[in-house]
């Protein structure tokens, strides 16, 4: 794609808002080589499709020639981000989010050439900062400007508690902002407010304030905004069959939104897969099935879709088993530890919720007990895509 192209798309696709347009267009047209920011908090060990939509625009700017600059919230995640919670972020420990961000780098590089991408730990900064210098940044908000927000105010007014700790976080964020001196920062819509804060402090600091893209928040497998926090998301590190079946999962309402949000596919073409989809001249399942490729193409290649494909239709549309189960050792034949000793579920009340769900099956069967004793050489599904067989 020629610049001009590239650099529509950069102010066109996914954007919910943004600051300074002009400032941004001029800047991007003049040749000059900008800082982008994008920071991520790892609060769990994955990257999801609705955090990716970031990395796709940092593609974009990647390949105008710009540096990246990918800050991973080490710090800012033992705090915790409420900006899109409607209670109290419970603060993690540094172990956790060591053990987190692992393999976040390369998550990252599926979409970006790392070896040209600046990555920063916001540790390095935050950890040191004395109370004289938290002070100096905190008087540059007041109490007003934080609990103003609506899901704040919602809290307050419902009798709700809301941490100190919580309003400290928008500080931290802009004070990246401060240490990088980043021309740009993008994230999701939610992040709206903290990226403003990074203006505040920049100017506080003498420096030339960001200009900032908020990107639109996409809806995960339940049709709630994708999140972590509620288990509704796709994966970068999911395999290429569990993505093809997880996309094909989603309700119809959803594909024009991951067409646009969640691939590179031209903006013409997506819009002309809308405008089929409603007027019917388009199949939702047809539709829906090219945006699965689509989607897991981008992170597994040509084959790695293909094969998605193959098994999704196999298993799903022709309701045969795969030709290979992993088989798994277990140490009890309840259903509930059996969902948890083969990874399906991650605590005995996920567990309990997916057979309430009537989400379970043994031998093709539904479970509807919790107190089930599981044979051996069963063959136990979770849902449409996760499939095992126990041995004890």
């Amino acid at each position: 794609m020629s610049d001009d192209i590239l650099i529509k798309e950069v102010l066109t696709r996914s954007i919910d808002n943004m600051v300074e347009r002009e400032s941004l267009e001029k800047k991007l047209k003049s040749g000059e080589k900008l800082r982008i920011k994008f920071g991520i908090d790892p609060t769990s060990p994955n990257i999801h499709l609705g955090r990716a939509v970031p990395l796709l625009k940092l593609r974009l700017f990647q390949a105008l020639g710009h540096q990246i600059v990918f800050l991973v919230g080490d710090f800012t995640a033992m705090i915790g981000d409420t900006s899109d919670k409607e209670a109290e972020r419970p603060m993690l420990d540094r172990e956790q989010v060591l053990e987190n961000l692992k393999s976040y780098t390369d998550q990252a590089g599926k979409l970006l050439d790392m070896s040209k991408v600046e990555v920063v730990y916001n540790s390095h900064w935050l950890d040191k900062l004395t109370f004289r210098e938290i002070s100096e940044q905190a008087d540059v908000f007041s109490v007003n400007d934080f609990i103003s927000r609506s899901n704040i105010k919602d809290r307050l007014d419902k009798g709700g508690r809301v941490s100190l700790r919580e309003m400290l976080y928008p500080m931290m964020q802009g004070y990246d902002s401060v240490m990088i001196k980043n021309d740009i920062e993008i994230g999701g819509a939610d992040q709206w407010f903290n990226m403003l804060a990074g203006r505040k402090l920049q100017k506080h600091f003498d420096q030339e304030p960001q200009d900032i893209l908020a990107l639109t928040l996409v809806e995960g497998t339940d049709g709630r905004k994708m999140s972590s926090s509620w288990g509704n998301t796709i994966n970068l590190t999911d395999e290429a069959t569990d993505m093809f079946g997880k996309v094909m999962s989603v309700d119809d309402s959803l594909i024009g939104k991951y067409f646009e949000h969640f691939t590179d596919m031209p903006m013409s073409e997506v819009e002309n897969i809308k405008t089929g989809l409603e007027s019917g001249d388009l199949k939702p399942r047809d539709v829906k099935e090219s945006l699965a490729f689509e989607i897991t193409k981008i992170y597994w290649g040509e084959d790695g879709a293909e094969e998605g494909r193959e098994y999704f239709n196999k298993v799903f549309r022709d309701k045969a088993l795969p030709d290979e189960i992993p088989e798994v050792k277990v140490s009890s034949a309840n259903i509930v530890d059996v969902l948890i000793e083969v990874g399906f579920c991650d605590s005995k009340s996920d567990a309990r919720r997916a057979i309430e769900q009537k989400g379970v099956r043994v031998n093709d069967e539904v479970v509807t007990d919790h107190e089930l004793e599981v044979p051996p050489n069963a063959i136990i599904q979770k849902g449409k895509r996760s499939i095992v067989k126990i041995n004890f």
